[in-house]
């Protein structure tokens, strides 16, 4: 990364042209690091095992509907409050103010969700968790944008990336190490997720919106070619990967017998391992990757390679769900996503219509990471109930990541 600071314009709209130093990087990446451990916890640990307790004979639906409920409100909260940040005028600037707000208010819905003992209450509390949650990531995504040069957002995604792998690493061990029971679980993760943006929004500059644009809703949607199939090609491969790893806890259990093979631990073990290994691996190719994709501007071939590295553990957990093939698939699983996390990033930067929009823009981009969260259950339940159970599931889910791969071909507009 380069040492040399970015300028402070007053124009909060102006094309960055300066690199980004290593100090706002760094910042960045922690305030993501915070997101993906308040979106992790819960989905991999803390709702499975207290969804479990609560409906032990129905816990897939039950655990589909908390899940699909929460990626719902996630659909809707991120490009609008994208929008608002987009308008906003304070003397904190238009992007800190909804991430700051964002962690602390998904900190307090941990506190509300550690307390639940209803599946009613379990949900209520996972949607104000994401509609918070996705404030913050609206206003985070938004920063790549409004402060990176294009030659530099490969290498910038790429350290955002890392943190997004390393988050559901930290956020494991936070909830099965560190915290004793699932609401000292909840507490610490929202302690962790208000506590670790703090050093982005108070010690770097956030430029000033001089004037506010005017809003119209009808834009909340963008209509532009190359725009649509990034989304399309992000939707892909979220759901892909969302649809794999719903059911991973109870795939540990029920089909490779995790607690049989190894007397004495917990299916949420052999998940932490299975984590290490898949960040391991991420961190191996996502700023390299980055790199690699602004020295060549080629950003497209790099996400179908991707797509095609992720099909491949896909087949492996289809046909062979033994305990050392699950973990070679994690291993594999990393390297392919790691490529993606930071080319994709960079390539939909490039695809943005206006300045004025990034982070609605960037939010309705967002909606193809959570919306799957809303399909995949719907997709999942019912093949892991009855319709070809987990081969099927995990065939689906290799099918929808080479239709990704294939698909980001159709963006003209970036090489």
């Amino acid at each position: 990364m380069s040492s040399v600071s970015p300028p402070i314009s007053g124009d909060a709209l102006a094309e960055p042209v300066r690199r980004v130093g290593p100090w706002w990087v760094a910042g960045i990446a922690t305030a993501n690091l915070a997101l993906f451990v308040g979106y992790f916890a819960p989905l991999q640990v803390l709702l499975p095992e207290q969804i479990a307790v609560l409906a032990p004979d129905g816990k897939e639906s039950a655990l589909a509907w908390v899940t699909g409920a929460g990626a719902l409100v996630a659909m809707l909260a991120n490009p609008v409050a994208g929008a608002l940040s987009d308008r906003t005028t304070g003397r904190w600037g238009r992007r800190h103010p909804w991430t700051l707000a964002g962690a602390l208010g998904g900190g307090a819905a941990m506190v509300f969700l550690s307390f639940q003992t209803s599946l009613l209450g379990i949900a209520v509390g996972w949607c104000l968790a994401q509609a918070a949650l996705n404030a913050t990531q609206a206003a985070l995504s938004a920063g790549v944008p409004d402060r990176v040069p294009v030659g530099q957002r490969g290498e910038v995604s790429g350290w955002i990336g890392v943190p997004q792998s390393v988050g559901v690493v930290l956020a494991v061990v936070l909830v099965t190490v560190v915290a004793s029971t699932t609401r000292s679980g909840y507490l610490l993760v929202g302690a962790v997720v208000a506590v670790l943006v703090l050093p982005f929004v108070l010690t770097t500059k956030d430029p000033r919106l001089s004037e506010r644009p005017p809003f119209d809703p009808g834009q909340l949607w963008v209509r532009s070619a190359d725009f649509f199939w990034a989304w399309i090609t992000r939707f892909l491969m979220m759901l892909g990967n969302a649809i794999s790893t719903l059911y991973l806890l109870y795939f540990l259990t029920d089909e490779v017998g995790y607690e049989r093979l190894f007397p004495g631990e917990k299916a949420s073990d052999g998940l932490l391992v299975l984590i290490l290994l898949y960040t391991g691996a991420v961190v191996l190719t996502t700023v390299v990757a980055g790199v690699v994709s602004d020295r060549l501007g080629r950003r497209r071939l790099l996400v179908t390679v991707s797509g095609l590295i992720s099909a491949v553990p896909a087949l492996m957990l289809a046909f062979w769900p033994q305990w050392p093939v699950v973990m070679a698939a994690a291993v594999v699983l990393g390297l392919g996503f790691g490529v993606y996390l930071s080319v994709d990033n960079a390539l939909v930067t490039q695809v943005l219509p206006t300045a004025t929009g990034r982070a609605k823009d960037l939010g309705v981009i967002n909606v193809a990471n959570s919306g799957p969260q809303v399909l995949g259950p719907v997709i999942a339940g019912p093949i892991v109930a009855g319709l070809g159970g987990y081969p099927v599931l995990y065939l689906t889910a290799g099918g929808l990541a080479l239709l990704g791969a294939a698909l980001v071909w159709k963006i003209r507009g970036v090489p």
